[in-house]
């Protein structure tokens, strides 16, 4: 396995770390889709995940062996604390293997697992982390999400800039070497201090984006991945995470679309490769301005990007009005705005009730 390999399925452990103690804790509607769509993504998310929740099976069965010392156990897997830093799960499990028998040597591998559950916690519950510059050799995570109609801007260690949209998430790793992202859910804007000894990669759904000095928007939808840039250029291809290859070699990157601004492309699960499309790339993220920006975009489509944010969904009842074409700019917090517009249309009635907003035709 090379470096790299080692370092995306750490970063996949932590993310199913995340994940199961989020379920024990009890997921939302939402977060349960958002979860599912990351099982979803790779098998090895499912391996990940799966691994995990049978160590907490052992943990609750080792807790009930009253002649196990846990002080002990976890002086064990720390034995290894003072050598060079290596990734965590398998420095505890190569201490256990060293110091106990094989008895006992389960028990204080669930102990560890335990640990890093702990850790998981953590940052689910404090998913805000202030950033701050890292040691050469060190390693940092960052995670960011946001709730339904609600948009964040970090600026991340490196000077970068995070913009998260609606309903999203996204787990940084940062070190010396290497700028890993995964977005798990919705959409995110990246303005990239571009560092040609320390790559920005990102990996959405189906789609792997590699910063070459850019500012690019990367959304995830229901069969596939969008990458628009703003400014300058941006590689993309299929994700190498769901072949298990995080190889960035020559041959690797051969299969990759560099794509300039204004300009888009989708990548699918069985669609590649795929040409990049001529975009306005400042109305296609008019979000960023907390707008929807459309240009003879039909109905449906216009209330899909308006329940991304509204209160209350809109529902089209009148099939035949889903192909209405609608152009103009409205506010993303402004639903009322819009629903005067409905209104103003001939033929087009708006009823406004406590759960939806349902619009027919006259």
């Amino acid at each position: 396995m090379s470096a790299n390999d080692e370092r995306l399925r750490n970063l996949i452990a932590q993310q199913a770390a995340d994940w199961f103690v989020a379920n024990r804790a009890g997921l939302s509607p939402r977060a349960r889709e958002d979860f599912a769509a990351w099982l979803k993504a790779s098998p090895v998310h499912v391996e990940e995940y799966m691994g995990l929740a049978a160590i907490a099976r052992d943990l609750r069965e080792a807790c009930a062996e009253p002649e196990i010392s846990v002080d002990a156990l976890v002086a064990a897997a720390g034995a290894a604390e003072d050598e060079q830093i290596r990734p965590l799960w398998p420095r505890m499990v190569e201490a256990t293997r060293e110091t106990l028998s094989p008895r006992r040597r389960a028990v204080a591998v669930t102990v560890a697992a335990f640990a890093v559950l702990s850790l998981g916690l953590s940052v689910w519950l404090n998913y805000r982390p202030a950033p701050r510059p890292l040691a050469p050799d060190m390693v940092a995570t960052l995670h960011f999400q946001t709730r339904h109609a609600e948009q964040q801007t970090h600026r991340l260690p490196d000077d970068s800039i995070l913009h998260l949209n609606t309903d999203s998430a996204v787990t940084i790793s940062y070190s010396k070497s290497e700028r890993i992202v995964m977005l798990t859910s919705g959409e995110a804007d990246f303005e990239v201090i571009h560092e040609s000894k320390r790559p920005f990669r990102v990996f959405a759904g189906f789609a792997e984006a590699i910063d070459i000095g850019t500012q690019f928007d990367v959304r995830l939808e229901h069969d596939s991945t969008v990458v628009t840039v703003l400014e300058g250029r941006v590689a993309v291809g299929p994700s190498s995470m769901l072949h298990g290859n995080a190889d960035s070699s020559q041959a690797a990157l051969a299969k990759f679309v560099e794509l300039s601004a204004n300009q888009q492309i989708s990548v699918a699960q069985t669609a590649w490769p795929a040409a990049p499309i001529a975009v306005d790339a400042q109305r296609t993220t008019s979000w960023l301005r907390r707008q929807i920006s459309f240009d003879h975009e039909p109905l449906s489509r216009v209330a899909a990007e308006f329940n991304r944010y509204a209160a209350k969904p809109i529902e089209i009842a009148t099939p035949a009005l889903r192909d209405l074409e609608i152009s103009g700019v409205f506010a993303t917090d402004d639903t009322d705005a819009f629903i005067a517009f409905l209104r103003s249309l001939e033929g087009v009635h708006v009823e406004v009730t406590a759960m939806r907003i349902r619009v027919t035709r006259d």
